[in-house]
Formats: structure tokens, sequence, C-alpha cells
């Protein structure tokens, strides 16, 4: 399981666990996208470059994910596949959708930022929770 929503009042609040820590912001990354649209219904026509940076687990966390929105909001895409790696500070990945398209993507929650409220990650499971502004 890539991830599991969490109960929260107003937000979308999702605990995502993997293989690896890096893998964790992977599923991250795809519980924010399908809490936007279907991502299961995602072709991969393009793929966009992603490369931030923070000072500790959850800046870098928050930074990644703020990215990813940004990718969906500016390009107008819907994003189903991603890929990251750790480079000390940096995370460097790679997302990978096709131009949204509303019939074959079903649209579901608007997210509207990334959140640090309730943000939790512990490397030693690996396992993460974030919570979406929606």
């Amino acid at each position: 399981m890539r991830y599991e929503r969490l109960e929260h009042t107003a937000d979308v609040m999702v605990r995502c666990t993997g293989a690896t820590l890096e893998e964790c912001f992977c599923n991250a990354a795809y519980a924010l996208s399908d809490q936007m649209i279907d991502a299961s219904t995602v072709d991969e026509k393009l793929s966009f470059d992603i490369d931030v940076s923070g000072d500790d687990d959850e800046d870098r966390l928050f930074s990644y994910l703020s990215e990813v929105l940004f990718i969906i909001d500016s390009e107008s895409v819907a994003l189903g596949r991603f890929t990251v790696r750790f480079a000390g500070d940096r995370v460097i990945g790679k997302a990978y959708g096709e131009p949204l398209d509303l019939k074959k993507h079903r649209p579901k929650t608007e997210i509207k930022a990334v959140t640090y409220h309730m943000m939790r990650i512990d490397p030693s499971v690996p396992e993460l929770t974030v919570v979406f502004d929606a």
C-alpha cells in the first residue's frame, strides 16, 4: 500500500510507507496527485525534473511536495509516477504524467498547499505523515 488517507477535520492527511525514505517521498507525491485526480489513470507522456533542497527531512519533504503541486498547477498536468534520490540536502527526482484531461482523470479534491502541520517523518520504519490544505 502506497498510502493511507487518515481522518482530519477539513484538510487531507495521508500516511505513506515504503521500503526506503525515498520511496515514502514518491508515495507522498502519488498521494498528493491521487487526492486531486485518479492517479491510476495517468499515462507517462511527459516528464518533469525536480531538484529541491532543505535543512532537514521535513523541510525537504515540504519543498519536494510543493514543487510537485507547482508542476501540477502551472503545467496543467496529471502526474502518476515519481522517482526520487537523496543527495546530501537535496531531493532530486522526476515526475511523469500527461496533460490534464478532466474526463479521463476525474477531478476529486482541490489541494491548495502542502503544510508542516502534523508532519511527521520516521526514517527507521520508514513512514511519513503529511497534511495537504484542501
